[in-house]
């Protein structure tokens, strides 16, 4: 038996998170289990490198933006490799909103406010501490969030 979309299911399998992460594309309210974030966190890595792979056939120079950017030619600022780096585009721009709800309901299974997430704006110390946020478990003060 399944969660509800708006109660985190935890123990997700990768075909569930996924689902329930296209599900829930739009909802900031509620919570996602670790198991959720982190399927879809492997999920969009796997794309993102799939894209970039093809990319490098494609003609791109070098990993631009590393193993999880955007397949770019000539860093941030050059262009778009081909058809997979328009791919890329659209996925991650297809996903950002998705990407940013999933992480705040993360945040609210972790017993904080998905505000903590603006932390990512915080130059390498506030990665790490969204991220030791992330990682952490569920805690019984996150069904407030529900």
């Amino acid at each position: 038996m399944s969660a509800p979309l708006d109660r985190p299911l935890y123990g997700a399998s990768w075909g569930s998170a996924n689902a329930r992460f296209f599900g829930n594309y739009s909802i900031f309210r509620g919570r996602a289990s670790p198991s959720e974030y982190w399927w879809w966190t492997l999920t969009n890595a796997l794309v993102l490198n799939a894209l970039n792979l093809l990319a490098l056939q494609w003609g791109a120079d070098d990993w631009a933006w590393g193993p999880l950017g955007l397949p770019l030619m000539g860093g941030p600022t050059g262009e778009i490799a081909g058809v997979p780096g328009v791919l890329a585009l659209i996925f991650s721009l297809g996903t950002l909103l998705p990407n940013l709800a999933i992480t705040w309901r993360r945040l609210h299974d972790t017993g904080r406010s998905g505000a903590w997430f603006f932390l990512a704006f915080v130059p390498i110390v506030g990665w790490i501490v969204l991220l030791i946020f992330l990682v952490g478990g569920p805690r019984e003060d996150g069904r407030r969030f529900d």
